[in-house]
Order: structure tokens, then C-alpha cells, then sequence
């Protein structure tokens, strides 16, 4: 009987014994285990000493994420088990007096799985489907797919449906032939079922991206303009810029699958407007975006770094540059929070003022920029420093340490003291102890450890095999002072290697070769002479003793004469004259790659329309990929268009599948071609030889533009048009479709008369038309898929001469004329009255200018002394004297005679009825008394005409 807590039998006699297993019994046995499941392998040998159970795989590694081992190594369990986890597992239990062996083969068996379900198809009519239900399993699993819920095999005979295993092709589909399509895969240990929907459905194209949208971008950085569609067929989207470029898929350009056009570094001059086109065979539809490319926001002035005393002010500076067309805003953080709420701190444009700063107020300051699209920042540490009491303090750096001792040495440890040097009014912060390795590396300095600086003495870990000098600098808010003098020098004895080399790698440059590689230790890392490197290697979960090499001077050591591509653990540690460093901890490397051996088998294409193809093929075996798969490469190229017999093979075109793929989608073909493809699986060393080649063919598509629209002998009420073929005739044409309509004065577009052309012609003549008129013409070809991309073009027809006579008429029997000739002569009239009235306003007294005109030499100026205006007397003084005013003529009877103008004054004194002038001022003669003069004399004055007012302005 055997006992498990002692491991030996309780009947075995005294002695030792071989290790022999009690379970499983023979050599070999055989294990079944489900893909997702557990794998559980168990191993129990018994023998004296107990013996020592290891396992390893024997054909591959071990998966170490999925693996686990129990009852002391008897039992190894893989979880989530795999396809790759079947093969030959041998257990080994060892003793001192020997092993034995005990080989597991594992075979992986596995329920239905998927590679690739079904997906729903939108299709319209007359196009053609595809529904794959890619299974894996192990027995293969059986497909049977059904319609709506019967068996296919059961369902009404449909001659456009046709099913090849796991493959429903649905060809020339039919408005009504929507339906369910189900696949149900199974085998003994499960079955999968998917539903997949395909609706026929005739659509016009629709774009579902809102018109108009405004996109911003921040130069160099990356644009999308989004243009999502829908339609049946699947619409085909082109993008414009600026409604004349058309923009291909290439640098900076990427047009991707949903329509999205993504401007991969967006400059300034690619802002713009930008319309996508999403068109089908049964319409096209349009949409304009805009983009935007903005400047980025750029902090020029930053806040630098302040020491400011107790109860100033600080003033920290944040100058900006942004983008004029965005709205900045300025925030302040201090220490990444907000500004205390506190009047003191007065935030403005471009500026932080602290006033009257405290202790409380120091710390890290930050001034940050947004704007709706971006952000800039910059930060500077505030430190408040004690009120001095007279403006002449000075800071400086503080003096260097002086008088460094050495004290408590030992073998690896020393303890340094020091003296302060002067502080200039600023204490020290920190003291910075360095040293210099006079052994290894002579005259360089190196940063060992940091004090506090109220601290004058040091603890110094040392490292073996040393010759030392240290060195102290002394820091405080102004800066480092200057180096004291360095101590004595300070000598470690040799000892072994504390460390081993690190970043150890194991990679292979030949096919048959690993290249051990480290990066070495520094000299004062190798505590003692003759630092050497110990490479150790071996082929991992191989029972083989480990390989060694021992090198110096060098970081790599290249292993020849392995197998390609295989595992291996290596080591390296360090050695020196004074023994061996710490036991290194084995890494994984693998041995050199070498280029695949075969060729991807059963490479089928499947055509989705005229520019679009998918790409099947079964994947290498990993035994013939011999290295670390990449992908697969997929070559292809067009041979020729289907309506031309002679080859005129294109550039040939690569794409690169990454990772273990067995499918691959290719874009970008053109349409009613035929084109050659082939497969290479592509590791890290190189390529594999191609499949066979293999030919498709694309269906046929909707044209191209025509190559040219000419407008000729434009007449009255004729024009001829002339027009070319498209360059890419993408299928058979059928015809040609004009368009065209009359525009007017305003733009506004007029009703579209429409023709059609067969494709053999070239040229019409159209006729009766308007005379002098605009059209606009809208011309494209089309196939049996549709109309291609529309071309236009605009004329104007001849002016006719009597039509012209008729309409030229006498201006002066024109209204429109008449009218504006009153408004001229109105605004004259009024300029005219504002001139008078101006010159009356502005203008000499007439009284002063007939003074000046007839001089009386009897009359004396008036005197002055009375509280008179000049020469004139106020008006009380006029009331008592009735002498005549300065310059007015008196005739002997003694009467006055009054001015020939309305507008003058008459007859001023007691008791009188004089005249004003509208402005209030005086005009005419004045005296003490007057009377009218019924006979108006040549001398009166006259009232200033507008014909004079005018002449005068002039």
C-alpha cells in the first residue's frame, strides 16, 4: 500500500529504490481534452529518496499564462485550452539513483466555433450576395443553413439562390426576396446557430451627415469631415474641395469606408469648403462641410520664477498668442487648485498681481490658456522671503562648505562633516554631497546623496574596489554655491560583484544562430579586477545540462549551430577575481528566423461590386512559418480591361494583413477588369514563396466623366456641342444623358429640358432657343449600372439687333428721368436758401456796410466813455439823442428814408414800430427818430438777393 504523506511504500523494504510511476501505468497514454475547457494531466511516481516530478511538452512550450501545477508538481492543469495545446506531454520523475518517463498525448477535440458568422446584407436589386458561416471544429462540424425557418432543402426552388457548404450566394435578387437566412453548425460536441438578414431594397442615395457642419482643427493635427450615407445599392462617395478639386485617396488625403475624408496633418491652406457626393444607379445626392484649420495657442511670455518679501507684490506675466478667430480664457491655478477667494489676488488679461503677500502665498503658480479647441500652460514657484529692514540686503548664493572630515569608516560605509559657509541672507536649503572615483573614472563627479540644510554630516554607502573623494555644495533660493575643496581620498577593499548585467536578451540574426546580449556593468559596479561575464544557455523544456561561456570586455555573445527559430533560456552573470555575483534569473530568447517554406493553400475571391473584393486563404502551419508571423502579404494587379483585348498590366499593389489572418478585403479596383492576386506569409526574416497565381474578374460599374464638353457656334437661337468619350469607360456604354436649362439676371434656374445620345455619338445641334440667354448644361454616360459623374457647362446666345432697336427709347419720355430731374433742381433750390441764410447769418451788419460805403465827415465817432458797443450807442443812449447813426444819410426836410428791403429795420425809437430780420439782427438806418419816406429814393439799400447770396459764397 502506498502512503502519500510519507511518499514510499509502508511494506517496501529498507533501501533505496529507482523512481517508477504508480499512475498512469506504461510508457505512454492518451488524453482527450475540449478547446475552452481544462486540461488536466497527473503523474504519481514513488521511489527512495522521493523523487523530483518536472513536466515539459515535446513538441513546443509550455503555455506559462494558462498553466499551474499542484500536488507538489504531480498534477500540471492548463486552462482555456487550445488548438495548440495537443501534442506530447512527458512527465520525469528523478532521484539520485535515476528517472523515468512517461509520455501523455494529447488530443484537442472542439465544439463548433466561429471563424466568421454571417452578417445581414442590404441588396438591391439585381445585385448579387454573399452569406459565409465560417465554422471550426474538431470533428469538422456540419453546416445546414435554412430560409425563414425551413430547411433550404425544404424551401420553394429559388434559381438565384445557390448554396455551396458554408456559402449562400444570392445572385440577380429580386424586390421581394427579402428573407432569414439561419446557419446552424454542429458536431458531437455542440452546434452554433446565426441568423442573418437580407433585405432588397431600392434607395436613392440619402446623406445622413447634417448639411453645412463647420469642422475645427488646430494645425497639425488631424481632420475628419464626415459624410455618413445610405442608400441601395451602397452609395459611392467622392469629395470636392472648394466645388472644383477632386480629391483622390492619397497623401494628405484618406477617404475611408464610411465616407469619412480624414486630412491626416491639417495645414492652413487646407481650410475650405469641402462637398461629398454619395451616388448609386438610382441617384446622387450631395453635401457641403467646412473646415477650418485654426492656429494653436502658444503661451509666449511665461511667469517666471519669484522671491519677493513679506507684504509686497508679486506680478507673474502671461502673455498669449491664439488664434484671432477663437475665444481665449484665462485661468490661474496655485499648486493645481484654485485661487484663494481673497481681493488681494487680481487676475487681468494677461497678468496675476499678489499684493501684500504672505507666507500662505507661496507656491506653484500656473496660468492656463483654452480655447474651444486647445490649451497652453506654464507655471513658476512663488517664494516669500522676510521683510528686511533696510533696502541694502542683498542675496546671494551661499559660500561653499570648509573643513570636510572623513569619520566612522568601515568596509563599505563612511560618515562626512562638514562646516557651513556663509548664508548671504537666504537659508540653506539643502547640502549636495559628490564624488569622484580617482579608479575608474578620474576627474568626473558625480551626485551621491542629498542633506537637509540644517544638517552637517552625511551617512555614505560605499561601493568596493574604490578610490574616493567627496566634495560638498550648498543651495538655497538663489543657487548653488561653489564646490568646497574635495576631502581625502577614501580607498575600498575589492570584494565579488554585488549586481549582474542587465537588459539580457537572446534574439537570432541567422537561421542558425542566438546572440546573447547585456549591457555591462560600470566600473565601480564590478567591486573588484578581472570583471568577466559568465553566458549561460540552454534549448528550453529540452532535459540538456546548461551551456557556459566566459567572456570579457564585450556585451553579446553569439551562439552558432541552432536549430531556426526554437526556444532558449539564457543567463549571464558577472564575475571577478573575488568570486562570483548573485545566481542570475534565466530570461527566454529565440533562435535566428529563417524564411517560410510554403505558400496560404485555397485562396478563393469573392467580388462585392466593381471596386471591392474579399480574399479567403488557409493559414501556413506555424512549423513552416518558421519565425514570429507578421501577416500575410497579398500582391495583386490589373491585368486588362474587360472590353480590350491587349494586356496592359497596371502597377502591381500590396497589402500587408497583420497577424494570424486567413481573410483580407481589397479596395480600390476598378470596375469590368480582370486582375491577378497572389499570397506570401511574411515573418520576421522575410517572405515566403507566393501561392499560385489567381484571376477574378470585377463587374461592370457607372462611367466616368466625360473627358470634354465644347459649346460651338453659338448663335440667336442655336449652339452646337461637342463632346469625348470617358477616360474609364469602367463597362460597355450605353449612352450619353444632357440636361439643360435657362438661367436669368437673378441666377434663378428655369425649367430642365432633357435629351438623350447613343454612345456612338459625339456632337448635336440644338435649336430654338431664346436669343440672349443663358443656359446651364449638365451632361454624363452612363452603363448598364448607372450614370457616371456629371460634367457642366454654360453658353449665352447671340443678342438680336431689331430687338435692341426696340428697346432703345427717348430718355426724356422716360418717368424714371423726369422725376430725377425735379430732385436735382429741388436740392439745388434748397442748397441755394441755405447758402442765404447762412451769408446772413454769418455776414457784416448792412448798417456797418453803408458806414463804410458813404463816410460823413460831419458826423463824430461816438465816444466810447457811455458803456457803448464800438462806434455804436446802445439803444437806451438812442432813445434820449436823435442824432443820426454813423453812416446814415439825412436830407434836409429832415427825414429818413427807410431801405428798399422787407427785411430791413425801419424807423427805431420811442413808441416805433421797427423791423427785425429773422435772425434778430438789425438792418436798415437807425436814429433817435424816424419817419418813412413815402418816395424811395436810389439811395436806399437793397435787400441781399440769393443770386448775390450765391455769388458771394462763391
Amino acid at each position: 500500500m502506498y502512503n502519500y504523506t510519507n511518499n514510499l511504500f509502508v511494506d517496501s523494504p529498507s533501501g533505496e529504490r529507482r523512481p517508477s510511476f504508480m499512475a498512469p501505468l506504461g510508457q505512454s497514454s492518451t488524453q482527450m481534452a475540449l478547446r475552452g475547457g481544462v486540461l488536466e494531466l497527473e503523474c504519481i511516481a514513488e521511489g527512495l529518496p522521493t523523487p523530483e516530478v518536472s513536466w515539459y511538452k515535446e513538441s513546443g512550450d509550455l503555455p506559462s499564462s494558462r498553466m499551474s501545477f499542484h500536488n507538489f508538481q504531480k498534477t500540471l492543469k492548463i486552462a482555456d485550452v487550445m488548438e495548440a495545446d495537443a501534442g506530447d506531454y512527458r512527465c520525469t520523475a528523478k532521484n539520485s539513483l535515476g528517472s523515468a518517463h512517461h509520455t501523455i498525448k494529447v488530443n484537442v477535440k472542439a465544439a463548433p466555433f466561429w471563424i466568421s458568422a454571417p452578417r445581414n446584407l442590404i441588396l438591391a436589386p439585381e445585385e448579387t450576395g454573399i452569406l459565409t458561416c465560417r465554422v471550426s471544429g474538431d470533428p469538422k462540424p456540419q453546416i445546414a443553413w435554412s430560409v425563414n425557418g425551413v430547411p433550404i432543402k425544404d424551401s420553394p426552388k429559388d434559381t438565384s439562390r445557390k448554396v455551396e457548404d458554408d456559402t449562400v450566394i444570392l445572385s440577380d435578387v429580386q424586390t421581394g426576396s427579402s428573407a432569414v437566412y439561419q446557419c446552424n453548425a454542429s458536431n458531437e460536441f455542440g452546434y452554433l446557430l446565426a441568423n442573418a438578414f437580407v433585405n432588397v431594397l431600392a434607395e436613392a442615395p440619402r446623406v445622413l451627415t447634417p448639411p453645412n457642419n463647420v469642422y475645427q482643427v488646430i494645425t497639425n493635427n488631424p481632420a475628419f469631415l464626415d459624410c455618413a450615407s445610405f442608400g441601395s445599392p451602397i452609395p459611392a462617395i467622392t469629395w470636392f474641395k472648394d466645388s472644383q478639386t477632386s480629391i483622390l485617396n492619397r497623401d494628405p488625403y484618406v477617404i475611408h469606408n464610411n465616407g469619412t475624408l480624414e486630412i491626416n496633418v491639417a495645414q492652413s491652406l487646407n481650410s475650405g469648403k469641402y462637398t461629398c457626393i454619395a451616388s448609386n444607379n438610382l441617384g446622387t445626392r450631395e453635401n457641403h462641410v467646412y473646415l477650418e484649420v485654426k492656429e494653436p495657442t502658444r503661451i509666449l511670455a511665461q511667469p517666471e520664477y519669484m522671491v519677493v518679501q513679506r507684504n509686497r507684490k508679486a506680478v507673474f506675466e502671461c502673455k498669449v498668442k491664439h488664434d484671432p478667430t477663437l475665444i481665449p480664457t484665462m485661468n490661474w491655478l496655485k499648486d493645481n487648485g484654485e485661487l484663494p477667494d481673497d481681493e488681494r489676488f487680481l487676475v487681468d488679461t494677461d497678468s496675476l498681481t499678489i499684493n501684500e503677500v504672505t507666507e500662505e502665498d507661496e507656491g506653484t503658480y500656473t496660468c492656463v490658456m483654452n480655447t474651444t479647441l486647445d490649451q497652453d500652460s506654464a507655471s513658476a514657484m512663488l517664494t516669500v522671503v522676510e521683510a528686511t529692514p533696510t533696502p541694502a540686503i542683498v542675496y546671494e548664493e551661499p559660500d561653499p562648505p570648509t573643513d570636510l572630515e572623513l569619520t566612522d569608516q568601515r568596509e563599505r560605509s563612511v560618515q562626512l562633516t562638514w562646516i557651513p559657509g556663509d548664508e548671504h541672507n537666504s537659508p540653506t536649503q539643502k547640502f549636495l554631497v559628490q564624488y569622484e572615483d580617482l579608479l575608474h573614472q578620474a576627474g568626473v563627479w558625480h551626485n551621491l546623496t542629498e542633506e537637509e540644510g540644517t544638517k552637517t554630516t552625511a551617512h555614505l554607502d560605499l561601493s568596493p574596489y574604490a578610490y574616493y573623494s567627496f566634495r560638498v555644495l550648498a543651495v538655497n533660493h538663489v543657487g548653488y554655491s561653489q564646490p568646497s575643496r574635495p576631502s581625502r581620498q577614501y580607498r575600498t577593499n575589492p570584494a565579488a560583484p554585488d549586481v549582474n548585467p542587465t537588459d539580457v536578451h537572446g534574439v537570432g540574426t541567422e537561421h542558425n544562430n542566438l546572440v546573447i546580449s547585456w549591457k555591462e556593468l560600470t566600473g565601480l559596479q564590478s567591486n573588484g579586477p578581472g570583471l568577466q561575464y559568465k553566458v549561460n544557455w540552454r534549448q528550453k523544456d529540452v532535459e540538456e545540462d546548461w551551456l557556459s561561456e566566459t567572456v570579457a570586455n564585450t556585451s553579446k555573445y553569439v551562439v552558432s549551430g541552432t536549430p531556426t527559430f526554437v526556444p532558449y533560456e539564457v543567463k549571464v552573470q558577472a564575475v571577478n577575481d573575488y568570486g562570483n555575483g548573485p545566481a542570475p534569473e534565466a530570461v527566454v530568447g529565440y533562435s535566428g528566423e529563417d524564411v517560410p517554406m510554403s505558400a496560404p493553400e485555397s485562396v478563393q475571391v469573392l467580388v462585392q461590386n466593381g471596386t471591392l473584393a474579399e480574399v479567403h486563404w488557409e493559414p501556413v502551419l506555424t512549423s513552416m512559418v518558421r519565425g514570429r508571423l507578421q501577416g500575410y502579404k497579398v500582391s495583386y494587379w490589373r491585368e486588362r480591361s474587360l472590353h480590350q483585348a491587349e494586356a496592359q498590366q497596371e502597377e502591381q499593389q500590396v497589402l500587408l494583413f497583420s497577424g494570424n489572418r486567413t481573410d483580407g478585403r481589397l479596395p480600390g479596383l476598378k470596375p469590368y477588369s480582370l486582375y491577378t492576386l497572389n499570397i506570401r506569409v511574411v515573418n520576421g526574416k522575410g517572405e515566403g514563396p507566393p501561392s499560385p497565381n489567381h484571376n477574378f474578374e470585377t463587374p461592370e460599374g457607372v462611367p466616368g466623366p466625360p473627358s470634354f464638353l465644347r459649346i460651338k457656334n453659338t448663335d440667336m437661337d442655336s449652339l452646337t456641342l461637342e463632346w469625348g468619350p470617358p477616360q474609364d469607360n469602367n463597362g460597355r456604354l450605353t449612352g450619353y444623358t444632357l440636361k439643360y436649362q435657362p438661367v436669368n439676371s437673378s441666377n434663378e434656374l428655369g425649367p430642365v429640358e432633357e435629351m438623350m445620345f447613343p454612345a456612338n455619338e459625339t456632337t448635336v445641334i440644338l435649336a430654338d432657343l431664346k436669343y440672349s440667354t443663358r443656359y446651364k448644361f449638365y451632361f454624363n454616360a452612363k452603363t448598364i449600372k448607372g450614370s457616371g459623374p456629371t460634367i457642366t457647362e454654360e453658353a449665352v446666345t447671340i443678342m438680336d439687333e431689331e430687338a435692341m432697336k426696340s428697346d432703345q427709347v427717348d430718355l426724356a419720355t422716360q418717368g424714371w428721368f423726369i422725376g430725377l430731374m425735379c430732385a436735382i433742381a429741388l436740392l439745388i433750390l434748397v442748397l441755394l436758401i441755405i447758402c442765404f441764410i447762412k451769408r446772413n447769418k454769418g455776414g457784416k451788419y448792412p448798417v456797418k456796410e453803408k458806414e463804410d460805403a458813404h463816410q460823413d465827415p460831419e458826423i463824430q465817432p461816438m465816444k466810447d466813455d457811455d458803456g457803448t458797443f464800438g462806434e455804436y450807442r446802445s439803444l437806451e443812449s438812442d432813445t434820449e439823442d436823435h442824432k443820426p447813426l454813423k453812416g446814415s444819410r439825412t436830407p434836409s426836410n429832415g427825414t429818413v428814408k427807410r431801405d428798399d428791403s422787407d427785411d430791413s429795420l425801419v424807423d427805431y425809437g420811442e413808441g416805433g414800430d421797427g423791423q427785425f430780420n429773422e435772425d434778430g439782427s438789425f438792418i436798415g438806418q437807425y436814429s433817435g427818430k424816424k419817419e418813412k419816406d413815402t418816395h424811395e429814393g436810389n439811395e436806399s439799400s437793397e435787400a441781399p438777393s440769393p443770386v448775390n447770396a450765391m455769388n458771394s459764397f462763391v
